[in-house]
């Protein structure tokens, strides 16, 4: 492997080690969550969505209670602009949620994007971005820092002045995470100046780690800087926006959040670029998991997965995080045996049921997948499966000689035996139904 052609993140960018709290802090509350499956998501498709899937998938979002929603890049397609127009004159977004256009900070599509909101009922956040890592700036921009400073300042003006009293304003530096701190206070004192941000018109300062480059705690280290160092800190809304590249998504978000974040991008199950943006439902149900109110209801979870399959016309993995068919599921003997005996001894306190870090009841999963039996299966595994769906109980003896029978049979045709084969065989081996 030819390691020697890359560098460290440290060598890259200074990463300035700020006096850390975030190590020491725990999440309490959820963030705002911001899901941007209908514009990053919806780029990253190989189909992107049609007016119908995007209206579908805006409604599931409302639904189960998403407050504010990134809901397209108007400047982009003409498919983009019309489903910001039909928002804008229907009665489809509720007066408790902000909808988020996406704009880079070019004048053409500035007021292309303004175009596209015109007339629109409640609030609406223009999110204005521009790329300002050095790669960036100089390979694809070619611009230095002052030509890219005033084309940001040029930007803001042009949104203020276009927007109106309705809109609110969210500026992202891409590629946060590799570019120069200083640069990015620089632009955050710029835009929230001409924004004129305050607690009561606050402007989302948005800090992606559009290419994730490095381990999540360098990613808080940075976060946790701005927090402490951006000018006009109270009228800011700290946000982040992790992609999956490293496979740490999900713990930069967390992080970040412990380092002062309060808002957080993603997708609902982690769609977008390359690996994807992170996971939004898993950091919500991880939350779940530690006794936090995530603020969004999954208790239909296969439902929400049957829609954004649908969408996306992307299957989720079966191994995914809380949606997955499998995560709820065990074919190991002795997890199964140890599901079994939480569950004999389960009430109704505190969940503590092995192998089960939430109670797949919570997401509307039923019992009945908890345990399946293969040749990888236990005696207890294989009475579990029995008892709860046909209310056969074998004695201790019996189990262990049963096993053995499933055993030859799952060895024999090397795939799962289900609850009928398995009522089968017992009546075959016992000669009775019961």
């Amino acid at each position: 492997m030819p390691s020697h052609r890359y560098q460290d993140i440290y060598a890259k960018i200074p990463v300035l080690t700020p006096d850390r709290t975030w190590p020491d802090r725990r999440i309490t509350a959820a963030p705002l969550w911001v899901p941007v499956d209908l514009r990053d998501g919806n780029q990253a498709l190989a189909e992107p969505m049609d007016p119908e899937r995007k209206r579908r998938f805006f409604e599931l979002m409302v639904a189960i209670g998403y407050k504010e929603i990134e809901v397209g890049y108007p400047s982009a397609s003409q498919t983009d602009f019309d489903f910001v127009r039909l928002l804008a004159t229907t009665d489809l977004v509720p007066p408790d949620v902000t909808i988020v256009v996406f704009t880079p900070a070019r004048p053409d599509l500035i007021e292309r994007t303004i175009e596209s909101i015109q007339g629109i009922r409640g609030q609406v956040v223009v999110h204005m971005y521009a790329a300002t890592a050095p790669t960036w700036r100089d390979v694809v921009l070619r611009r230095s820092r002052d030509e890219l400073a005033a084309m940001i300042q040029a930007g803001a003006e042009q949104v203020l002045r276009l927007g109106g009293e309705s809109v609110r304003f969210q500026f992202s530096p891409e590629v946060f995470n590799l570019t120069e701190p200083d640069f990015i206070l620089e632009l955050a004192d710029q835009v929230t100046k001409v924004w004129d941000a305050s607690p009561e018109r606050p402007v989302i300062l948005n800090l992606p780690a559009t290419v994730e480059a490095a381990t999540p705690n360098v990613y808080a280290d940075q976060i946790e800087y701005m927090h402490q160092n951006l000018p006009r800190r109270d009228g800011v809304i700290l946000s982040v926006h992790p992609h999956n590249d490293r496979g740490t998504g999900i713990a930069c978000a967390e992080l970040a959040v412990l380092a002062g974040a309060q808002r957080v991008e993603g997708c609902i199950f982690g769609n977008g670029e390359r690996t994807g943006n992170v996971d939004i439902a898993t950091l919500a149900l991880n939350l779940h998991a530690q006794g936090v109110d995530p603020m969004i209801d999954f208790s239909d979870i296969d439902g929400i997965r049957e829609i954004v399959e649908y969408c996306t016309r992307m299957p989720i993995h079966p191994r995914h995080p809380y949606v997955g068919e499998l995560v709820y599921t065990a074919f190991s003997g002795t997890h199964q045996d140890a599901i079994r005996k939480g569950f004999a001894i389960q009430g109704d306190g505190l969940w503590e049921v092995p192998y089960l870090p939430i109670d797949p009841a919570d997401v509307g999963r039923g019992y009945e997948a908890v345990v399946r039996v293969n040749s990888q299966s236990g005696k207890g595994g294989i009475a579990h499966v029995l008892e709860t769906s046909y209310g056969v109980r074998l004695s201790a003896e019996q189990q262990v000689a049963f096993a053995r029978h499933v055993q030859r049979r799952t060895d024999e045709t090397g795939r799962e035996a289900t609850a009928p084969e398995l009522k089968a065989l017992y009546e075959e081996v016992y000669g009775c139904s019961n």
